[in-house]
């Protein structure tokens, strides 16, 4: 039985409980690649993955800055089970800004259900993240054929529906919503990044696929009017990022106040007691509250752009403020995972404690997108009055 979300305050409770329960084995599932389909399922189960369908459909809408914060609490505790539904509430947003009502009205049911969306989006061979060469082809009774190949298809592995970004005939993108065990549908587990293990974000092929018409949204008229989708999008990314650095600045100072020893020099008695171990864990904390503030700022800006939409200021704010989050998000877990074994010490690296995680997932899941494109969209801004582009991942 699948429980449904009233409102904001509820998700957050949900989220912090589900949070405690998976970090108990957070660093065990990393250690031996357990993938968290038991965690998924008991995330289904919570109602989470169904809080951002609209009210006038059952769910509980929930603003952007309680969606960062669920996705930071979830990060914190396991940043792959963080990470995981990021391209599913992508493509919630897909379906509110383009789908039919019918389309609406069937996957909204899908959603509050518990039904995972997975993605298949990213393409290997083509010259840049934003150009792809999988096509929808059209068949005579106006459903069409989809043939391609989809890499880095974070929760393909654990989806009910797959959806993924083609070119319809006419070239212009689509996103078309395909059932995980759909006839040509092959899903392959071959992800081995160092960090994110959990997230299973392997490869996905289509041949020749049936996709009938009512399951196809043409995405690509999201960016003909002043649009957030795409700050959106990058917001999720900044919450797992911030909830990365959040998980090691916990984890480390655990570990300090545990297992580290002072400087002999410091006359301390306990790590946690050496001044210079209490000013560097002090930026630590710092550059995180930073990261969390950021967050929760970007997600304000963008409740205020999707309250009135249409309004270019207000869009170009909100990807301006998302571009901050996501570029000290990635500062925040990179730095804090880092830094926190030398404040440790030698003990940190022995014993299969599973510090390292953090700056591996950290380290992956950073490389989604470049952080100076944010830092020059925010120069831009800042300078030139310049406005990001509306490319979907600003």
């Amino acid at each position: 039985m699948t429980q449904v979300i009233a409102d904001d305050a509820e998700a957050i409770t949900v989220a912090a409980g589900l949070a405690a329960e998976f970090a108990r084995d957070a660093a065990l599932r990393d250690a031996e690649r357990i993938l968290p389909r038991a965690e998924l399922d008991r995330l289904s189960a919570s109602g989470l993955l169904g809080i951002t369908v609209p009210r006038s459909h059952g769910g509980a809408e929930v603003g952007a800055r309680t969606l960062g914060e669920v996705v930071r609490l979830l990060s914190a505790a396991d940043a792959s089970i963080g990470q995981i539904p990021q391209n599913h509430f992508f493509f919630v947003e897909v379906l509110k800004e383009n789908g039919t009502a019918g389309q609406r009205d069937l996957f909204h049911a899908e959603l509050l259900a518990g039904r995972r969306f997975g993605n298949a989006l990213a393409e290997k061979g083509t010259r840049h993240a934003l150009e792809f060469s999988t096509r929808l082809k059209p068949r005579p009774d106006g459903s069409y054929t989809l043939t391609g190949t989809k890499n880095y298809a974070t929760g393909a592995l654990f989806a009910h529906w797959i959806p993924v970004f083609a070119l319809a005939p006419d070239d212009s993108l689509t996103a078309a919503f395909v059932p995980y065990d759909a006839p040509g549908v092959t899903v392959v587990d071959d992800w081995d990044g160092i960090g994110q293990r959990g997230t299973a974000s392997g490869t996905v092929r289509f041949t020749d696929v049936h996709v009938p018409a009512d399951r196809v949204v043409p995405h690509h008229l999201t960016f003909e009017r002043p649009e957030v989708f795409g700050a959106f999008g990058q917001f999720i990314h900044a919450a797992v990022d911030t909830g990365i650095a959040r998980g090691a600045l916990e984890e480390g100072g655990e570990l300090i106040r545990d297992i580290a020893r002072p400087w002999g020099e410091s006359g301390a008695d306990r790590a946690n007691e050496e001044p210079l171990v209490i000013n560097k864990f002090g930026e630590l904390a710092l550059v995180v509250r930073a990261a969390e503030a950021l967050l929760d700022r970007a997600g304000a800006a963008l409740d205020a752009a999707r309250g009135a939409p249409g309004d270019a200021g207000l869009a170009a704010e909100a990807s301006v403020a998302v571009a901050a989050a996501r570029a000290q998000a990635d500062t925040a877990a990179l730095t804090v995972a880092n830094d926190v074994f030398a404040l440790i010490g030698t003990r940190s690296v022995t014993g299969g404690r599973g510090l390292d995680r953090h700056w591996r997932n950290a380290r992956t899941h950073t490389l989604h997108d470049p952080r100076r494109w944010k830092i020059q969209h925010l120069g831009n801004h800042a300078l030139n009055g310049v406005a990001p582009p509306a490319n979907g991942i600003v």
